[in-house]
């Protein structure tokens, strides 16, 4: 592998790019292990996939903004590196796929030029900060969120308080009560509202999806604006602190809560609150870039399918506060679209709109600020894209995971199935394309990509398995899930799990039973009032698997024998500890915490000592075999094995001298005294640790 020239101007980037390129170098070398490098390289972005030997790479596009030149930069990158082939996500980023592993570090240099980064696109990092596709211009909001969520995502990326957690921490911004960035599944969840003509924001803590779903509590009725990101850094630091390392399953923020309760939450929040650099970051809303529309001549075009159209108008077109323009909503079937396609939209919305896109949560492009004499030239030029067809954010509009297309944990096909239950809808149950009360979503497993446990009609890829032990794919029905606005929402239940090659007869049976008996219910109320087991009843029959047929073992847009096959999955940077690994680490943390204290960059250089020393005492409990599921059981049991023991001498203990990170305002000088602690500390470990070995060597000769 040959080095290359980044022509990165910031050098923080080239050098986090630099980086990469030398870590992939040592890994081919074999001189770092294949777990550790894994979660190197997902904190960038570098994604592996089901296919061996190639990669996805995710493009982090905080709260889903995209401007037409950025766009082309992604589309250059996309056919350079890639397919040409664009996969929009749940959580507003922009994925490529079967990419060369070799090639990331120059195809991520090329995307910085436009300002577009992988960083912290995957691994245990705080990941796309998410918002309303609608921020700026939704009629009901109290104001934009836009610049808070950018403000946000800048604060925190590359941070040292969220590069290692114990798993992946999300963040979304809601425009209105109506919220549309679903704040109830994050791990925080900011909600606009206005105070006395204060700008805050409702504050929700612990929520998430998976095979658990929870409900997130209310953290702040009101937090002022200027006091979030201060508070989402005590919460991070708490979490890194507190949060499982060890078990996957568990390492999630809604498992601290539960275990902690929210009280007892509050409580070690409140004990960060002096290591948080300041109490106030005030976003400067007035420097956030303004939208600039186009003024061009209303070009002149006939309507000559007149009804089409207006169900396009109907389903496509999303209001706008600002007086004369309108939003238009682009339906990406499954969020996938191609290069050449996209690289026309950019030049479009550059040319007579902002020069601006918002992707979605539910995989779609919205362009906004479109002038309301614009939309038949708009519809026009969509068709020639095929970007126009008609049911954006309906019952039509499915969304769904990748799932065994590429992703290693995927079970059954999501993409696949989805495609089918499109076409179901679209011939058979045309009402529904206009229909925006309910909402069909599709994860190739339980971990929830898709969304599926929030929709009002779900479905998970599964496994079903006949009384001859043959293997078909099967989908979990869930029903009953939906936003309820301001915070609330409700996780759908559980009906029943059937053959795959069933799932367009379920779908049939449910909009039946809707249609026939909803009386003008929405889909939440109708659930509610029926309750689960009146589904369960009447879907019941699809379950049996005695009289399956050689179709059922074929998964949808597949044409071979379904093989249950689950790789390792890297949603969580899974990592296996070395103890000499950890010890490097720990050297390395040393030396950037040099590097920041030497740039006045005191917190920065703070937590990376306090990563330091945490990181070397997990190595020698590692050593010990000894359990490391949190910093604050290393903290303690350290103290309890080396410490209390006399094995290593600590002055006051180890927790003593590694908390002082929460007991001190982060000065200069208290940044000089705990970077020498941090760098005496692992001389002292390792140290320790030649002694041993020597000891260890000397008894097996």
């Amino acid at each position: 592998m040959q080095s290359f020239r980044t022509e990165i101007e910031n050098p923080v980037v080239e050098k986090d790019i630099l980086e990469l390129e030398r870590k992939i170098r040592e890994f081919k070398e074999g001189k770092v292990d294949e777990e550790k490098f894994r979660s190197l390289r997902l904190a960038r972005g570098v994604y592996g996939q089901r296919q061996q030997g190639v990669q996805m790479i995710r493009i982090k596009l905080p709260y889903g903004k995209v401007t037409s030149q950025q766009l082309r930069r992604i589309c250059d990158v996309s056919d350079e590196y890639s397919t040409g082939r664009l996969h929009i996500t749940t959580r507003q980023d922009i994925q490529i796929h079967y990419v060369d592993l070799d090639r990331t570090p120059e195809l991520w240099a090329q995307l910085e030029k436009d300002q577009v980064t992988l960083r912290e696109a995957c691994g245990n990092t705080v990941r796309n900060v998410t918002a309303s596709e609608t921020a700026g211009i939704d009629p009901n909001e109290p104001f934009d969120v836009s610049p808070y969520a950018d403000a946000l995502f800048r604060y925190f990326l590359r941070n040292p308080i969220g590069q290692e957690m114990g798993r992946k921490f999300k963040v979304s911004f809601s425009a209105s009560d109506a919220d549309t960035g679903l704040s109830y599944m994050h791990d925080l969840g900011f909600i606009a509202k206005l105070q006395n003509g204060q700008r805050g924001f409702k504050v929700m803590l612990g929520g998430g999806l998976g095979s658990q779903p929870r409900h997130a509590d209310v953290l702040h009725e009101f937090l002022p604006a200027d006091k979030i990101i201060p508070m989402m850094e005590g919460v991070i630091r708490v979490f890194d602190r507190y949060g499982e390392r060890k078990s996957r399953a568990k390492a999630r923020m809604k498992f601290l809560i539960k275990d902690l309760g929210l009280e007892g939450f509050k409580a070690l929040l409140e004990q960060e609150g002096k290591a948080v650099p300041m109490a106030s970051f005030k976003v400067d809303v007035d420097a956030y870039p303004k939208a600039h529309i186009a003024e061009v001549a209303v070009p002149e075009v006939s309507v000559t399918d007149r009804e089409a159209f207006e169900t396009w108008k109907a389903t496509n077109m999303v209001p706008q506060k600002q007086d004369g323009f309108v939003a238009i909503g682009i339906k990406v079937l499954l969020g996938d679209f191609h290069t050449d396609k996209a690289r026309l939209l950019a030049d479009l919305v550059q040319q007579y709109a902002a020069g601006e896109l918002r992707l979605s949560l539910r995989q779609n492009i919205l362009i906004p600020h479109v002038k309301e004499e614009l939309l038949p030239f708009f519809h026009s030029e969509l068709q020639k894209l095929g970007f126009a067809e008609a049911g954006y954010n309906r019952a039509l509009d499915i969304t769904a995971c990748p799932g065994t297309d590429t992703c290693n944990l995927g079970i059954a096909s999501s993409t696949g199935i989805a495609a089918e239950l499109e076409r179901v809808i679209k011939t058979e149950y045309p009402n529904y394309t206009q229909n925006p009360d309910v909402v069909i979503k599709i994860s190739g497993c339980m971990n929830a990509c898709g969304q599926h446990n929030m929709a009002h009609i779900g479905f998970q890829g599964m496994s079903v398995r006949t009384k001859d032990k043959l293997v078909a794919p099967a989908l979990q029905v869930l029903l009953g899930g939906g936003n309820l606005g301001n915070g609330q929402g409700v996780f759908a239940d559980k009906v029943v799990k059937i053959p795959s090659k069933r799932g367009p007869e379920a779908l049939r049976l449910i909009l039946d039973d809707f249609d026939a008996h909803g009386n003008g219910l929405s889909y939440t109320d109708y659930y509610r009032e029926k309750g689960q087991m009146y589904f369960y009843e009447f879907l019941k029959p699809l379950t049996n698997v005695d009289n399956l047929v050689p179709e059922d073992f074929i998964d949808w847009g597949n044409e071979e024998k379904y093989e249950k096959a689950i790789g390792i999955g890297e949603c969580a940077g899974v990592v296996i500890d070395l103890i000499a690994t950890l010890l490097l680490e720990s050297d390395e943390k040393v030396q950037t915490a040099t590097e920041t204290f030497e740039q006045g960059k005191w917190a920065a250089s703070i937590y990376y000592s306090y990563a330091a020393m945490v990181n070397a005492a997990k190595a020698l409990l590692t050593a010990e075999k000894t359990k490391t599921n949190t910093h604050n059981s290393i903290i303690a049991d350290f103290d309890e094995k080396f410490v209390q023991t006399n094995r290593i001498s600590v002055d006051g203990g180890f927790e003593h001298l590694v908390l002082q990170l929460n007991k001190n305002e982060p000065t200069a000088s208290f940044a000089k005294s705990y970077l020498q602690d941090a760098k005496d500390f692992l001389a002292t470990v390792e140290n320790y640790r030649s002694q041993e070995l020597a000891t260890t060597s000397t008894q097996n000769v």
